[in-house]
């Protein structure tokens, strides 16, 4: 995986987002904090979106893939219901179940960036 992929964190929750970057940091990741405001693409080459980013982030990425952002994309989520992984699936967003254990987010992001290089 390239280490200079840009991780975009979309993450409500300041203590979260914190952790998130100083554990992603730690792994040698880039990651900017997402911009709710922005009503632009974002640029990451992948973005990491909690469940309630914005009261509803798949609602989020699905107003982003409808302005035309193909980025990769996790979703963070407690106990998802069948209808959610549905919703996620058809977005094209892979989840990540919370509470978040061991590596398995920067794993996630190592495995999904080094699919992306290898197409």
């Amino acid at each position: 995986m390239d280490r200079s992929n840009v991780i975009g964190l979309f993450i409500d929750d300041a203590p979260v987002l914190s952790s998130l970057q100083f554990s992603l940091a730690t792994e040698g990741l880039t990651t900017i904090e997402g911009d709710r405001a922005s009503s632009g693409i974002p640029a990451e080459d992948l973005l990491v979106i909690d469940q309630s980013y914005q009261d509803d982030g798949l609602r989020f990425l699905a107003e982003l893939r409808e302005r035309g952002c193909a980025a990769l994309a996790i979703i963070l989520v407690t106990n998802p219901n069948p209808l959610f992984r549905t919703r996620a699936g058809a977005l094209g967003a892979h989840i990540i179940e919370k509470p978040l254990l061991g590596d398995e987010l920067s794993d996630a992001i190592s495995a999904l960036l080094g699919q992306q290089k290898a197409a």
